[in-house]
């Protein structure tokens, strides 16, 4: 039988000394974040004792693959590190070609556990497409490698309902769910969690927090980007499967779940999960999926490709604190900016005793409004008198940033913060099966009937159908106002 791990852990604990074992050590996103982001723990004081075992399918060994992490973390590293620095965090790294076996991985994990001592804990990371997840669990298995371990998944997991379950069904012949951290970034970054902390630490917006006060909810994640290299994975996925299942509905979650009973990960697990049992299953009419102009011109994809490069939807959560109040989502690539923000509108005021010209309403509702980009800013907008004669109202805003707090320069990037939780055994940022198997089943419809992709210009906000979907409300970007800069 395989064996579980406890429900709850201690932040005041020691972690154990690990062996990371990275698969698909030298693609892209270990290059841009993996491997700079693990430099940054082995460097610093937050991580245990750390040796990294790399294995893809080129043929390195150690010195190449230790030139390839200095690289690197040269190229994407967020903080500088000298050369001495560097050159310690590679004396942590070897490495084993994949057509290797498993014999000669297990070699490696256990060369690098002796040197650890005793205690020694292993955190196998599958950074690989989804069809070759499979294939490395079976692999960790023959190798013996599962007992005293954690394996972090990355997304998509499955593509649809049947996929997941089976995906589900395989990895628990493995490994038991408590080993199993299935990664969404979006969820490691400070402004995420910041939501947990703004709505529960504070007694002014939780009793608003409700479909008696708001009136709807944007989660908008346009990006600037195109494919960059990835046509191949991106013809097998789409904008609904590579961010909407994965990314914006975990952030949906974070926004409209109900109070935990505690700051724990089965608690909040349990929140999450309610709300996407409350969720309706997505109607295909609700749904706008886009293609930008050229996307079948790229390299890798066909010429008659129905693979939507954006998506925009409406969302309906069916239970006391939220029926009536439509949750909007929108992502995308090639849009006119890159943005990540949750934009709450609240009702109007049911009468106006302004005259008109005013000003009242022109800007639209209310809103409160959290960019999730790194910067990590708040928003409260609002009217208020202008200066001077008559009554003539303006739009203004209460900000809070990130640079604006005196330890703006603790924070971790979003992979090092999952990694250093997965190692400490803390889900509270992970999604857990039942969670995506649910939001398959709600996407069943959708996936089984989509709608036609409609074209739009690169450098837009998408299709023209989107200001139907939303109507009679308006999408909240492009801003009615800028964000204050730093002070710096």
């Amino acid at each position: 039988m395989i064996p579980d791990e406890p429900d709850h852990f201690d932040l005041s604990t020691t972690i154990a000394p690990h062996v990371v074992v990275l698969f698909g050590a030298t693609g892209d996103l270990a290059r841009r974040k993996l491997i700079p982001g693990m430099a940054h723990l082995v460097l610093s004081s937050l991580a245990p004792s750390i040796r990294i075992v790399g294995t893809s399918l080129e043929p390195y060994d150690d010195e190449s693959f230790r030139d390839f992490a200095i690289t690197a973390c040269h190229e994407f590293g967020t903080r500088p590190l000298s050369d001495e620095q560097l050159e310690s965090f590679a004396s942590r790294l070897t490495y084993v070609g994949q057509n290797a076996g498993p014999d000669a991985l297990a070699t490696a994990v256990r060369d690098a556990e002796e040197l650890l001592g005793e205690g020694a804990r292993r955190l196998h990371y599958l950074s690989v497409p989804p069809k070759a997840a499979l294939a490395v669990v079976k692999m960790l298995a023959d190798a013996d490698l599962v007992d005293h371990s954690r394996v972090i998944m990355e997304k998509p997991f499955g593509v649809d309902l049947e996929s997941a379950v089976a995906l589900n069904a395989k990895l628990h012949e493995t490994f038991h769910e408590s080993q199993i951290f299935r990664i969404d970034h979006f969820l490691g970054k400070e402004p995420a969690q910041n939501i947990l902390a703004f709505r529960f630490a504070n007694g002014l917006f939780e009793p608003i927090w409700n479909r008696n006060f708001i009136a709807h909810v944007q989660i908008d994640v346009p990006e600037t980007l195109g494919l960059d290299r990835r046509a191949e994975f991106y013809e097998s996925t789409g904008a609904f499967k590579d961010m909407v299942v994965t990314h914006l509905f975990q952030i949906l979650a974070f926004m409209a779940m109900e109070p935990p009973t505690a700051l724990e990960p089965k608690a909040i697990s349990e929140e999450k999960n309610k709300v996407f049992r409350s969720m309706r299953p997505i109607d295909p009419a609700n749904v706008v999926r886009g293609q930008y102009g050229g996307y079948r011109d790229e390299p890798g994809v066909s010429r008659e490709s129905e693979t939507e490069t954006f998506v925009a939807l409406k969302v309906e959560i069916d239970n006391w604190r939220w029926a009536g109040v439509p949750f909007y989502l929108r992502t995308g690539k090639k849009l006119a900016e890159g943005q990540r923000i949750i934009s709450i509108a609240f009702h109007e005021p049911p009468k106006s005793m302004f005259p008109a010209g005013s000003g009242v309403g022109k800007s639209g509702p209310d809103h409160l409004t959290f960019d999730l980009a790194d910067a990590s800013k708040v928003s409260l907008s609002f009217y208020g008198k202008r200066p001077g004669p008559g009554m003539k109202l303006d739009k203004l805003s209460m900000q809070f940033a990130l640079h604006d707090h005196e330890r703006a320069g603790d924070v971790l990037e979003a992979y090092e913060r999952l990694i250093l939780d997965a190692m400490r055994g803390d889900h509270t940022l992970f999604t857990t099966a039942e969670g995506i198997e649910r939001l398959w089943e709600i996407s069943t419809e959708l996936l089984d009937d989509p709608p036609p992709v409609r074209v739009y210009a690169p450098g837009t906000w998408g299709p023209n159908a989107i200001h139907q979907l939303i109507a009679p409300n308006a999408w909240r970007l492009p801003f009615e106002r800028a964000w204050r800069p730093s002070k710096d």
